[in-house]
C-alpha cells in the first residue's frame, strides 16, 4: 500500500512527464506555424517544464478548480496535427470546455471549436516588418526581450537595431551585459553575443545594431537595410508632433513615443482605442504605464455600470528621473531621496484618461505617491458609479472581463488573499485586480489595481505595435 508521500511524489512525476511531452510540441507550433498557446492568459511559448505546471496551477485561482497537465497534452497533441493558421490559443480554455462538453472526440471538438482559423498555414506579413528602437535603457531593453522573444518564425517584428550614445569605448559590451542581466526582471532567456565587426548585439540569433547618434537626422538608417521601419522612442526627449517629426528619415515609416504625447498626437491604449491607429498618421503616443493600467479598467467599469466621478491615486514605483540620495531636482520633492521616502508627485493619468476614453472627461481627479521599491504600482481607483452594486458582482463582472472580453489581454484578475507587489513582477497585462481589495458601498467602489509599470507597459507598447504592422493574431476560444 502506497503512503501519501508516495503517492504525491507519484503524482507529481507524472505532471512532470505530461509537461515534459509539452515542451517539443508547443515549439514546433510555434516555431513553425506562429500558434502562441497559454493557460488562461499566461503564455507558454518559451517555457520551462516547471513553468508549464505553474500556469495549469495558476488556473485554479481563475476557474477554482485544478487544471492537470493530463487534460490539456491531448489538446496541444491534436493540435500539431491541425493545419491551423497563426493563432493565440488558450488551451487551459478548451480542456475545460471539452471536459465541460463531455462528448465527442478531441479532435471533433476542436474542428468545431477552431474552424476559423483551420484554413491552413500562411505567412502574417508578407515580409518582415522592421523595428527600431531609440533610447535603450529600461523600457528600451524590456522591449527587445520581447520583441526577440516574439521573433517566432522570423515573419512577424524584426528588431533591427537601437540608437543610443556612445558611453565608453566598451560601450557595447556594457549594453549587451545590460540586456543580459536585469536586478529587476532576471537574467535574459537565452544567449546573448556580441559582433564587433557589425557593432550589434546578437540575441537568439537576432543581429541588434548599436547605432551611434545625438540626434534622429544623424542617423542613416537606409544604409543599412532599415526600409519601412516602426521606431519605438523611448527616451521621452520629444513628445509633440515638431519634435517626433524628426525621427522620420529614410528608412522610418511610423514613429511610436513610450511616453504622454502632447497636442494632437493620437494617445494610444492598446485594445481600447485602436481605432486611432490609421494608415495615414505617421505619429503615435503608447501613453503612461499608469494611463495603460487603469484605462482598460475604467472602460470596462464605465461600460457596465457607468461613472459619474472618481479619483484615482497610484503608488508608484521609483522611477531613473528621481535620485538615489538628497540632490537638487527641477521638480518639487522629487530631488529626494527615491530609495528612503515616499514622495507625493503629480500624475497626468486623470488627464490622459479623457484623451483615450472622452465619456470621462471632467470626471476623475488625480495624484501619485512615488514609494521605495524599484517596480510594480498600485492605482487606486475611488469610484463613484452610475448604480448600486456589491463586491460579489463588481469582482465576477471583472473576473469574467478578464478571461472572456476583448480586454482579456489587458486586465488580469487575482483573489490570492497573500499577493504583495514582487508578485507581479513580469505580469504581460497592462493591469491586474486584487479582488479580496475590492470595496463597494451602494453606488461608490474602491478598486486596487496592480501593474508591472515596466514589463506590463513594455508589452502593451508591443500590442499597439503588432497593430500598427497589421499583425493581429486571433484569441480562442
Amino acid at each position: 500500500m502506497k503512503t501519501k508521500q508516495e503517492t504525491h511524489l507519484k503524482e507529481w512525476q507524472g505532471l512532470e512527464e505530461a509537461a515534459e511531452q509539452m515542451l517539443p510540441l508547443l515549439g514546433q507550433l510555434y516555431r513553425e506555424r506562429n500558434i502562441v498557446c497559454s493557460v488562461y492568459g499566461r503564455s507558454l511559448v518559451h517555457s520551462t517544464t516547471i513553468d508549464i505546471l505553474k500556469a495549469h496551477r495558476f488556473a485554479r485561482l481563475i476557474i477554482d478548480e485544478e487544471l492537470s497537465a493530463h487534460k490539456t497534452l491531448p489538446i496541444v497533441e491534436a493540435l500539431c496535427q491541425m493545419d491551423l493558421a497563426p493563432a493565440r490559443i488558450d488551451i487551459g480554455k478548451l480542456a475545460v470546455a471539452f471536459e465541460a462538453k463531455n462528448a465527442g472526440t478531441i479532435n471533433d471538438f476542436l474542428r468545431t471549436e477552431l474552424a476559423s482559423i483551420n484554413t491552413g498555414r500562411h505567412a502574417i506579413l508578407d515580409e518582415p516588418q522592421d523595428i527600431v528602437l531609440y533610447g535603450f535603457g529600461r523600457i528600451g531593453r524590456l522591449l527587445a526581450r520581447l520583441l526577440v522573444e516574439k521573433s517566432g518564425s522570423g515573419e512577424k517584428l524584426r528588431l533591427r537595431a537601437a540608437v543610443v550614445r556612445k558611453g565608453s569605448e566598451d560601450d557595447l559590451v556594457k549594453r549587451a551585459s545590460l540586456l543580459r542581466r536585469d536586478s529587476v526582471h532576471g537574467q535574459f532567456n537565452g544567449i546573448i553575443t556580441v559582433d564587433e565587426e557589425e557593432n550589434a548585439i546578437i540575441a537568439n540569433g537576432n543581429m541588434i545594431r548599436i547605432i551611434y547618434a545625438d540626434a534622429p537626422e544623424k542617423v542613416d538608417y537606409a544604409s543599412l537595410g532599415i526600409t519601412n521601419a516602426i521606431l519605438i522612442d523611448n527616451t521621452g526627449k520629444w513628445r509633440d508632433r515638431e519634435g517626433l517629426s524628426r525621427h522620420l528619415q529614410p528608412g522610418i515609416s511610423k514613429v511610436v513615443l513610450t511616453a504622454p504625447g502632447k497636442g494632437d498626437i493620437p494617445n494610444v491604449v492598446a485594445g481600447v482605442n485602436n481605432e486611432l491607429i490609421t494608415a495615414s498618421e505617421q505619429l503615435f503616443s503608447a501613453a503612461s504605464c499608469t494611463t495603460n493600467a487603469i484605462v482598460p479598467m475604467l472602460k470596462a467599469v464605465h461600460d457596465r455600470f457607468g461613472i459619474k466621478a472618481g479619483h484615482v491615486e497610484t503608488c508608484h514605483s521609483y522611477t531613473n528621473d528621481q535620485n538615489l540620495i538628497d540632490n537638487y531636482h527641477k521638480k518639487s520633492r522629487r530631488g529626494r531621496s527615491a530609495p528612503l521616502n515616499m514622495v507625493i508627485t503629480e500624475t497626468g493619468a486623470a488627464k490622459a484618461v479623457a484623451k483615450v476614453l472622452p465619456a470621462l472627461t471632467g470626471k476623475l481627479t488625480g495624484n501619485a505617491i512615488r514609494v521605495p521599491t524599484p517596480n510594480v504600482s498600485l492605482a487606486i481607483l475611488n469610484l463613484e458609479l452610475g448604480q448600486e452594486t456589491s463586491v460579489d458582482e463588481l469582482n465576477s463582472f471583472l473576473r469574467d472581463t478578464s478571461l472572456n472580453s476583448p480586454l482579456q489581454n489587458q486586465i488580469d484578475f487575482t483573489n490570492s488573499p497573500e499577493v504583495v507587489s514582487s508578485d507581479f513582477v513580469g505580469s504581460r497585462h497592462a493591469g491586474v485586480v486584487d479582488s479580496l481589495a475590492t470595496i463597494v458601498q451602494g453606488n461608490r467602489c474602491v478598486l486596487y489595481v496592480w501593474y508591472d509599470n515596466e514589463f506590463g507597459y513594455s508589452c502593451q507598447v508591443v500590442r499597439m505595435v503588432q497593430k500598427m504592422a497589421g499583425i493581429e493574431l486571433p484569441s480562442l476560444p
